[in-house]
């Protein structure tokens, strides 16, 4: 019995160091998961960071709207000219974005997505007349003639923007227009949303 005494002894040793080196290599394995979960809840952590950053840069792009009239004061003949005429809307009452450009009256999408313009002309004595261009192709048309008095001319459209693309009004080869403090003459847009 003695004998079977001590061999269970040397057993429940052997079994101790067994499980001791378990237990050391399981703790080992756990150190190395949490050093592995530290890192990768640090690399999620930037990652959340950089969404929130792009998405309140992203949600800035998505406010794109502007209205611009010809003149801020005064009373003025636009045209006729010898050749088809940019209109350059120097009035602007909102530009949110900078989509609009006052010098050059070019409207350049800031964002990809689907915008919504209108224009409207306006003469006196002579047929109002104005076309919206996309990218240096007419779009839309605004025309309208009267026996005397004033004319005018308006339009409206959506169109399907790439991010670059440039929207205007130009005033056509031998037409003219007529504007003063009413802000007859302008040109809106906004963005309905981005694609």
């Amino acid at each position: 019995m003695g004998n079977n005494s001590s061999h269970d002894a040397e057993d429940s040793s052997l079994d101790v160091k067994k499980l001791h080196a378990e237990l050391l290599q399981l703790r080992a394995e756990v150190k190395e998961l949490q050093t592995e979960n530290q890192g990768k809840l640090l690399h999620f952590r930037r990652i959340c960071i950089y969404v929130h950053v792009d998405d309140s840069c992203l949600n800035k792009l998505k406010k794109v709207a502007f209205s611009a009239a010809l003149l801020e004061k005064g009373d003025q003949m636009f045209g006729p000219f010898n050749a088809d005429t940019t209109l350059v809307y120097k009035y602007v009452t909102t530009n949110i974005g900078n989509g609009y450009n006052p010098v050059t009256g070019i409207f350049t999408a800031p964002v990809k997505g689907v915008y919504h313009f209108q224009f409207f002309a306006q003469c006196c004595s002579h047929p109002a007349e104005a076309y919206l261009m996309k990218n240096g192709c007419g779009v839309f048309m605004a025309h309208e003639s009267s026996e005397g008095g004033s004319t005018s001319a308006g339009n409206a459209v959506s169109l399907s923007l790439d991010l670059g693309d440039v929207v205007y009004v130009v005033l056509p080869c031998g037409r003219k227009l007529h504007d003063n403090d009413h802000h007859h003459n302008t040109f809106s847009g906004h963005l309905l949303f981005t694609l």
